[in-house]
């Protein structure tokens, strides 16, 4: 168990070390050289330079510092720690690799591309438990007390970085900086989810132990049962509820057409399953 928090614990900070390292690339890749102040540090540490010329890198960690105290009170003592890591890693990052030679100028390419890779590389930092600080930092807080998950709550903080931003800029490179962000978080969203072509299979059947062997013998799949009633007839009714990769599925689909073409099936888009046959071994560690 222990050996097992410990690999859990290293494979989190990992996650941070590789998510900050893209999010600092990001930057100094699309969104400087394309002067668009995508929201959050990044985009402040954009207007700073742009007005003053002040080193990005620099001026995200000293304003880092007071958003860093605000986490340790609000978030805990281990994601201030993971915090941390990250707090340091992306101005490090983004300070090793200011002479890049790789820049992309294009104001569109940059807000499709780099939004793109900014949240798959928070996306990873959120699954470490961690964040890159600034208002990454203040996303999450945003989530913890309001429940809306990371990509919204990250689009809201940023969008009003960005909104202040076309008084520097053109609006015209603020409405690419809004694209951008608002590309990052469907990518948090969906880096967080690990969003696949699973699937969740609800069947309403009168033949329920058909319909259980179909599932067994067809698919090798588990099931779950719930006892319903019709709303139009009043009859009691089987729901059967199965999740199936998707190739799993369409052959369930073709099953039950030939087998019972009268059973009420709906296949719903699973973004995250958990649990045997899934996340865990599908036969309690033998694979076959």
């Amino acid at each position: 168990m222990v050996n097992t928090k410990q690999s859990n614990a290293w494979k989190e900070y990992a996650y941070i070390i590789i998510g900050a390292t893209i999010v600092g690339l990001t930057y100094n890749i699309f969104f400087l050289p394309a002067r668009l102040a995508a929201g959050g540090l990044s985009g402040v540490s954009t207007i700073l330079y742009e007005l003053y010329t002040i080193n990005p890198a620099l001026s995200q960690f000293v304003i880092n510092i007071p958003i860093f105290i605000i986490g340790w009170i609000t978030l805990g003592k281990d994601f201030s720690i993971k915090t941390l890591l990250g707090t340091f890693w992306v101005p490090f990052v983004i300070f090793l690799s200011a002479d890049i030679p790789i820049t992309v100028t294009n104001p569109f390419l940059s807000a499709l591309y780099g939004g793109l890779i900014l949240g798959a590389g928070l996306g990873i930092v959120y699954k470490g438990s961690g964040s890159t600080g600034g208002t990454a930092a203040i996303a999450q807080i945003v989530k913890k007390f309001t429940g809306i998950s990371s990509g919204y709550s990250q689009f809201m903080v940023d969008g009003l970085v960005v909104i202040t931003s076309i008084f520097v800029f053109s609006f015209e490179l603020t409405l690419f900086a809004l694209m951008a962000i608002y590309i990052s978080g469907k990518a948090i969203d969906i880096v967080q989810l690990r969003t696949s072509a699973t699937k969740l299979v609800m069947i309403i059947t009168d033949e329920e132990e058909k319909v259980q062997e179909l599932i067994q013998t067809g698919i090798d799949r588990g099931l779950t049962k719930i006892r319903s009633v019709g709303g139009y007839t009043k009859m009691d009714k089987t729901m059967i509820l199965v999740v199936a990769e998707q190739t799993e599925a369409v052959k369930l689909k073709k099953l039950l057409q030939e087998e019972t073409p009268e059973a009420f099936t709906i296949f719903i888009s699973a973004s995250e399953i958990l649990g045997r046959g899934f996340s865990l071994d599908k036969y309690y560690g033998q694979k076959f």
